[in-house]
């Protein structure tokens, strides 16, 4: 029954995409020529390819219960056991999720093949080894930077017990900010001037975009140096935390 329940919740989250295909065809249908017309630089096949890969992006970095579950950990006592025990907190939560990962893709990559099959003529052609390479390297950076993120947000509950507000403001303004809902490219200058000071585009926008070919292979090279300092300075902020949370932390519960 699990096992049932867990291939069909993973089947249901590719019916979006669907909506997508059809939402996008009634746009594009507008101009003259569907095939042809172009909104904010992408065509009718990018717009839904960019749906495709930002959904493999969110695979990757979305990180469901991490924050709330160092928030319940800390509120109900059960983190001591991290610090009366030769066991780093921070190191285990990542193995664990890792772990978590890797057991998801192995059952959804089914569905995940057979969707990307039925949707291969959206599809971009073979970008070349290097464009492929930073595409890898940029999901695999997606899955750090967003374990660090919530992680963090987990780890602000040792001076506000409850997060819960946090992670709702977070989750709309990563929805809307990384690209998930549309691409960044439709936003006003202004806003992505703005964005760039944020780590969230690497969540959602930015796998996609390099494989559907918006960087140049200089803007490539330093786009991955920034999400990797990003990645450096998001575990010196969750090193931190942990430090100073440790240190105001009073044990309670059973």
């Amino acid at each position: 029954m699990y096992r049932a329940d867990f291939a069909m919740g993973t089947l249901f989250r590719f019916l979006p995409i669907v909506t997508q295909i059809f939402l996008w065809g009634a746009i594009f249908a507008v101009g003259t020529d569907r095939e042809q017309t172009t909104i904010a630089g992408y065509t009718y096949q990018q717009m839904i390819a960019y749906y495709l890969l930002a959904m493999l992006g969110r695979a990757f970095s979305s990180m469901p219960g991490l924050a709330t579950g160092i928030a319940r950990q800390v509120r109900d006592g059960s983190i001591k056991k991290f610090l009366t025990q030769p066991i780093d907190m921070l190191a285990y939560l990542f193995w664990h999720r890792l772990a978590h990962k890797l057991v998801y893709y192995v059952v959804a990559g089914g569905p995940f093949a057979f969707v990307f099959w039925l949707c291969r003529s959206y599809l971009p052609e073979w970008p070349g080894g290097l464009v492929f390479a930073a595409f890898l390297a940029s999901l695999v950076m997606a899955f750090l930077m967003g374990f660090l993120i919530e992680s963090l947000l987990g780890l602000i509950s040792f001076w506000f017990l409850e997060v819960s507000s946090l992670m709702f403001i977070y989750m709309m303004l990563n929805y809307f900010l990384s690209g998930h809902m549309i691409p960044l490219d439709f936003l006003p200058q202004q806003i992505l001037d703005v964005i760039e000071y944020f780590p969230f585009k690497y969540l959602a926008y930015v796998p996609p975009a390099i494989l559907l070919g918006r960087y140049t292979q200089p803007e490539l090279i330093e786009l991955l140096l920034i999400e990797a300092l990003w990645i450096v300075a998001l575990l010196t902020a969750n090193r931190l935390a942990f430090r100073y949370g440790v240190r105001r932390y009073s044990a309670f519960g059973g």
